[in-house]
């Protein structure tokens, strides 16, 4: 047999090459691109050989010069017209931080996912992938260690943002009955760590990490970047549905207490949950008595999903707790509020009781100042 014109053999490297095969891939828009994990996504997109173009939505411009910028609010609807051409999107705009007004957060972060969800229908998207948490489970005393992936949602609306995060999930449900073609998968990371603040890793700010008698703690990890990673094979459809991600098993209270160092203060359930009640009812803690739970009773969920698609994690959840201890040294947190030196010195010789004590007086003390003023 002859061989194949030298016109015909380039034409057929070319197709097998790199390049080719990003020209085949994906035209990816992420929302949510200029900051966490939406920033690393988008650096982690642009650069694969499998994605033909990353579009990146955000408020305000990001770093990466390889994704092409729209600058603008998730909330509006002109965002269908800067989707026109994208074969998925990657909906990360959502608002968690202990320090949003709570009905604003909920009013973005719905508004939000309502807006993209829409528009990326009426735009053409064929699939969208939304990001909640494995908090969604909920955390309960007889919860099976792990849970499924197929769980039921028991969550309550108790805990920071978990509110949010159920109503994302059930737009996600109700997203392709209401257009039908658009695809929705749903990517649920446990307690994640890498850049983040969060009621849970401020956990691990405490001069002591605060135990419920009684209560049967586990730890699930997850790193941001087995996250992207995770989130990547969403894109590229290697795996689809609601998926949990997170490092294998889990860490006993006592592993935790171990490996971190932290001596425990233990209280009555009545106590530890009616004082974290009345401080978040007057202010003086971002967090309300909703997110104990999460440190009380398990919710690890098994990967089974990303696994059977050859997803595993990069990270354990020793090496990811060692990670966040790093991240968190010298900080100084009592029940989710940020304390400073002076009262983080009384938090270690007094314990954390008197430590919210005293912050709640310094509190009083201020605003009595400024009535004076």
């Amino acid at each position: 047999m002859s061989s194949p014109d030298p016109q015909v053999r380039a034409a057929r490297n070319q197709s097998t090459s790199p390049a080719s095969a990003a020209a085949r891939g994906p035209v990816v828009a992420v929302t949510g691109a200029a900051y966490g994990v939406g920033a690393l996504l988008t650096e982690q997109l642009a650069a694969s050989d499998e994605v033909k173009q990353v579009v990146a939505i955000d408020e305000r411009r990001g770093e990466c010069a390889a994704a092409q910028w729209h600058i603008l609010d998730v909330r509006d609807p002109a965002i269908a017209e800067k989707l026109r051409g994208a074969d998925v999107v990657v909906h990360l705009a959502l608002d968690l931080d202990l320090e949003t007004d709570a009905a604003a957060r909920t009013a973005y972060n719905v508004r939000g996912t309502q807006t993209v969800l829409t528009a990326a229908a009426a735009a053409g998207v064929h699939r969208v992938v939304l990001c909640t948490s494995t908090m969604v489970y909920g955390a309960l005393p007889d919860n099976e260690l792990p849970l499924s992936e197929d769980a039921e949602l028991q969550a309550t609306a108790e805990a920071t943002g978990v509110g949010d995060l159920l109503e994302v999930e059930r737009l996600a449900r109700r997203a392709p009955r209401a257009h039908p073609g658009l695809n929705v998968t749903v990517v649920r990371p446990a307690v994640l760590v890498g850049g983040t603040d969060t009621a849970l890793t401020r956990y691990f700010e405490s001069p002591r990490l605060l135990v419920v008698a009684g209560s049967r703690p586990a730890w699930q990890f997850c790193h941001v970047e087995d996250l992207c990673s995770a989130l990547e094979y969403a894109v590229l459809e290697k795996v689809e549905g609601e998926l949990a991600v997170g490092c294998d098993g889990w860490l006993e209270q006592e592993e935790v207490e171990e490996l971190s160092g932290i001596r425990r203060m233990e209280l009555p359930s009545a106590v530890a949950l009616g004082a974290a009640a009345r401080l978040h009812r007057i202010g003086l803690t971002p967090s309300p008595a909703g997110d104990l739970a999460y440190t009380m009773y398990p919710w690890v969920v098994s990967g089974s999903r990303l696994h059977e698609a050859g997803w595993r994690p990069r990270y354990t959840n020793e090496e990811v707790l060692a990670e966040l201890l790093e991240e968190v040294s010298g900080r100084h947190t009592v029940a989710g509020r940020r304390l400073g030196r002076k009262d983080a010195t009384a938090a270690g010789a007094a314990g954390a009781t008197v430590a919210l004590l005293g912050a709640a007086a310094v509190v009083r003390r201020a605003r009595k100042a400024r009535r004076r003023i």
